[in-house]
C-alpha cells in the first residue's frame, strides 16, 4: 500500500510529501481518512526521504514502525482533500531512525508524532 502520492521536497533532514485522500484508500472509513493511516502516511515519508537520499536507488525502503510517542490528533481528513506531511529526522542509530512526523490538512496541524522506523536493507 502506498501513503504518499508526491514527494514535495527535501532540506537536509525533513521531507516533506503530500496524498490525495483516496475513496478505495484503505484507511478510509465513512469517507474520512483515520489514524492509522495518519501514522503509516508519517512512516512512508520517512522512508521516502531516505530512498530519495544521493546514492540510493530512488525508492522508499522497506520498513516497520517499532514504536509510537506522543501521538497528537487533532483532526481527520476527508475523501477528496490533500494532506501534507513533513518528517524530520532527530537520531539514526544503526537500522532505527526516529523521526518527528507531522500532517497539515490547509496548512493546520491535524496529526503529530515521534516514530521509531526499522528499515530493512536490501
Amino acid at each position: 500500500m502506498v501513503m504518499v502520492d508526491r514527494l514535495v521536497e527535501i532540506v537536509d533532514k525533513t521531507t516533506v510529501t503530500a496524498l490525495l485522500i483516496r475513496e478505495d484508500n484503505v484507511f478510509c472509513e465513512g469517507g474520512t481518512f483515520r489514524e492509522p493511516g495518519l501514522i503509516e502516511n508519517m512512516a512512508q515519508t520517512a522512508a521516502a526521504g531516505v530512498g530519495a537520499k544521493p546514492g540510493n536507488s530512488g525508492e522508499a525502503p522497506l520498513g516497520f514502525i517499532g514504536g509510537i510517542r506522543n501521538l497528537k490528533i487533532d483532526g481527520f481528513p476527508k475523501v477528496g482533500q490533500e494532506i501534507i506531511t513533513r518528517v524530520t529526522v532527530l537520531h539514526e542509530v544503526f537500522q532505527a531512525t526516529i523521526v518527528q512526523g507531522e500532517v497539515f490538512l490547509n496548512d493546520q496541524l491535524i496529526a503529530a508524532c515521534e516514530l521509531k522506523i526499522f528499515l530493512i536493507n536490501n
